[in-house]
């Protein structure tokens, strides 16, 4: 490719008397956010690199300002120049020699494959990470307002997520879990670990709702009942530090279903954070170190959000996000299940085919890589007010 850059140049350096002035702007690349299945992106990258505000951040750290990484202006530089070539070439594509015009044409595809891709590649420079990305979590399930029907539904979504583990090759581990008499599930705690576990996961807490015709209903009304999913990002021993003199530790015989050994040991285990009050408790395993060791996880993820949701207050952000707070009161998700439909209430997005997006695999796993995309697109436009914010004071 680079010899058939120089070959290019050459030919235009033989030809320049030939051509039209060269445009002062550079043509559309003609690249867009993948679209998914059933949803919409946000505006594509071309829309936004055409955007005034975008430039005005992205010359300010070119030089240096907001503490630039040397990969990003290195990127940008990178793009202008290629931009440049673009331009020069497409001034060649309509040259009357044939051989010229395609040689022009794979110049042309090659320099706006790359492109696209810088543009990627400089705006996930420009969106900083979470701390939290690169962490495991913790998930908890509750069943809500429904009675045995949305103890069913609890059951379903924690099969759903247990199945999308696999898929993602995550390791997933029961902590606790609380049938129901009618094999629904009236709360349960798992941990996933994993790479990017909580960066995927991250968007699904909040309220969960389901409408759709009972088993136990006889009229055949559609019912609607709620499940809450709370995911805590799992804290390193770096990141979280708590004192043993500020653990109360005890311990009790297990209770419900659960075997011979239930009622029998003094197995449960239950955790309280004196300054906090927070409480963890585990009672899934026979052997009491095991359970300790459960419900100090379950803790420390609890410790640790509470810890994030006090920051994220602190930082007193003017305007709501759209893609949500994480929170688990927040209505985030409608199944449909006569209208065979799945809403994302936070972007207002709806897919089809209900029993395939239960599987926990490729449909799951585009809607939330879609809303990490929504959410990425609100960091970038975040980023691009505060710096014309800061430009105008």
């Amino acid at each position: 490719m680079r010899l058939l850059s120089r070959a290019l140049r050459a030919a235009q350096g033989y030809r320049a008397a030939a051509l039209p002035p060269r445009s002062l702007r550079a043509a559309p690349v003609g690249w867009r956010l993948p679209a998914r299945r059933g949803l919409s992106a946000r505006p594509g990258l071309e829309e936004l690199f055409a955007a005034p505000s975008l430039r005005r951040l992205l010359e300010a750290r070119a030089r240096g300002e907001g503490g630039a990484a040397p990969q990003l202006a290195a990127r940008v530089q990178r793009l202008r120049d290629k931009e440049r070539e673009l331009r020069d070439t497409r001034e060649l594509a309509r040259d009357e020699n044939e051989d010229f015009r395609k040689l022009a044409e794979t110049e042309i595809a090659s320099c706006e494959e790359e492109i696209a891709e810088l543009k990627q590649q400089i705006v996930l420079l420009l969106i900083p990470s979470e701390e939290t990305d690169e962490s495991d979590l913790v998930m908890e399930v509750t069943a809500g307002v429904g009675g045995q029907e949305a103890m069913l539904f609890t059951s379903e979504i924690f099969d759903m997520y247990q199945r999308y583990a696999a898929y993602k090759k995550w390791k997933f581990e029961i902590l606790e879990y609380f049938p129901s008499e009618l094999g629904g599930l009236r709360h349960a705690v798992a941990s996933i670990a994993g790479v990017e576990a909580y960066k995927y996961m991250k968007f699904e807490g909040g309220v969960h709702r389901v409408q759709r015709v009972p088993k136990t209903e006889k009229q055949g009304r559609i019912h609607t009942s709620t499940m809450t999913v709370a995911i805590l990002p799992q804290p390193t021993e770096m990141r979280l530090q708590i004192s043993p003199k500020d653990l109360r530790i005890e311990t009790k015989r297990a209770s419900g279903a659960g075997g011979q050994h239930v009622n029998t040991t003094d197995s449960a285990v239950r955790i309280v954070h004196i300054p906090t009050g927070i409480v963890a408790e585990c009672q899934q395993e026979r052997s009491q170190i095991r359970n300790k060791e459960k419900a100090m996880q379950m803790l420390c993820a609890k410790l640790y959000n509470a810890k994030l949701e006090e920051e994220t207050k602190k930082r007193n952000y003017a305007r709501k996000i759209q893609i949500g707070t994480k929170g688990r009161s927040e209505k985030i998700r409608t199944y449909n299940f006569p209208q065979d439909r799945i809403t994302d209430h936070r972007i207002s997005r709806s897919v089809h085919h209900v029993e395939s997006f239960m599987l926990g695999e490729e449909m799951l796993d585009e809607m939330l890589q879609t809303l990490r995309e929504y959410a990425d697109y609100e960091s970038l436009m975040e980023i691009i007010s505060e710096n014309d914010k800061n430009n105008s004071s």
